[in-house]
């Protein structure tokens, strides 16, 4: 029996994730559970899991979280720094899927045990990639990517040498405004961007999809997790979602992985690695797709995929300065403070000011380093939207 833990379990990969394994209930031991706001389904999960352990990153919402946890023998904890002591319980299998930069540091921490370390929190490799494969190294872990692009791209590169790797493509779906006029972008709710034509995600992923921010933080990941050049990854717009990432080789072979867009698919390989095992998502029929498309992606529009590069181009500290100016933007834009567009002004003017200062992106790659950059770069995108709101 398997002992595993869920970071992040009320939002849609830890829901996909508990899916999963209350299917096969002999084999896990559910050791910890996560989440934030949603005690309910937090302390449901809790319960019908069995979990050692309920913890909220919430300090205010303990209370709540242990009255709904009353009559069962589950320990109920709070704050960061119960979420790190929930990574470091002995477990076999952890699921890192906090959203945002808040998932680095008990990351790494699982990564101290010497577990598997199941990666859907993105934010990670873009922030301290050096940082997070050095740990696993020393402690024999693994990294596993559940990202269904990362994945993809794990996939097809088993069994074959990385050095003969050509490109590696990143496919988006392009989000809730693919097909928007680009004069119609400026006037784009909070609303509109959480709409996605494919996948079924929180409210933060799914705007940080239709800005292409999401793909931005992917194009980063690709970069750290396969130690690939910049100038070998690309991104293209393929509106089905069916092809998750292509991986070309120096003799012109590209390996596709084809799927349906169900994060099911992307989290029971993670689980079950190295084997396979059956999952219950939809089989496709490739007669009924008929047609695949495909088109480049408009950087104008999507200026968040030209920082990304300059980011890789960086180094350093610049993943986590752009990471924590787009958290601030986004936040920004859901509060209403910004308009769609000028997230990714705010993430470049952040990005210039912490560039020009020597010892800031270019610092060393430290648990400590990072988590102050993060702070620095937030003040700063706070600093720059509230310029912008002055400017009008």
């Amino acid at each position: 029996m398997r002992r595993v833990t869920i970071f992040g379990a009320t939002g849609s990969i830890g829901q996909n994730t508990i899916d999963l394994i209350a299917r096969a209930p002999n084999d896990y031991k559910v050791v910890a559970v996560t989440g934030g706001q949603n005690i309910a389904q937090l302390a449901k999960d809790a319960i019908a899991l069995g979990a050692e352990i309920a913890v909220t990153a919430d300090e205010n919402r303990l209370s709540e979280l242990r009255d709904a946890l009353a009559g069962h023998d589950i320990a109920v904890a709070a704050g960061p720094t119960a979420l790190c002591e929930a990574a470091a319980r002995p477990a076999d299998w952890i699921m890192s899927s906090i959203v945002g930069s808040a998932g680095l540091e008990p990351g790494l921490i699982a990564l101290e045990q010497g577990t598997q370390l199941a990666l859907a929190n993105k934010e990670s490799m873009v922030c301290a990639g050096a940082l997070m494969k050095d740990t696993a190294a020393r402690h024999g872990a693994d990294i596993l990517p559940v990202d269904s692009e990362h994945s993809a791209v794990f996939q097809a590169l088993l069994g074959e040498n990385i050095a003969e790797v050509e490109r590696i493509v990143i496919t988006a779906s392009g989000g809730a405004f693919r097909d928007w006029p680009m004069e119609a972008l400026a006037r784009a709710t909070p609303e509109e961007a959480a709409t996605h034509p494919n996948w079924d995600m929180g409210q933060r992923i799914t705007i940080d999809s239709a800005s292409l921010f999401n793909k931005a933080l992917e194009l980063i990941e690709t970069h750290e997790f396969f130690d690939v050049t910049p100038d070998q990854i690309e991104a293209i717009i393929h509106p089905e979602s069916l092809i998750h990432a292509l991986v070309g080789f120096r003799d012109g072979a590209l390996m596709a992985h084809v799927g349906p867009p169900d994060m099911r698919h992307a989290i029971g390989f993670a689980l079950h690695y190295p084997e396979r095992r059956h999952l219950p998502v939809d089989r496709l029929d490739l007669a009924q797709i008929a047609t695949l498309s495909f088109r480049p992606p408009d950087e104008a529009r999507h200026p968040a995929l030209r920082l990304a590069r300059e980011v890789m181009q960086a180094g350093g500290l610049a993943g986590c300065a752009f990471n924590a100016a787009k958290e601030t933007a986004l936040d920004g834009f859901i509060a209403r403070r910004i308009g769609f567009l000028d997230m990714a002004a705010i993430v470049e003017e952040v990005l210039d000011r912490l560039s020009s200062k020597a010892g800031q992106i270019d610092a060393a790659m430290t648990l400590d380093n990072v988590l102050a950059l993060d702070h620095l770069a937030r003040q700063e995108a706070v600093h720059a939207m509230d310029r912008k709101q002055q400017q009008g």
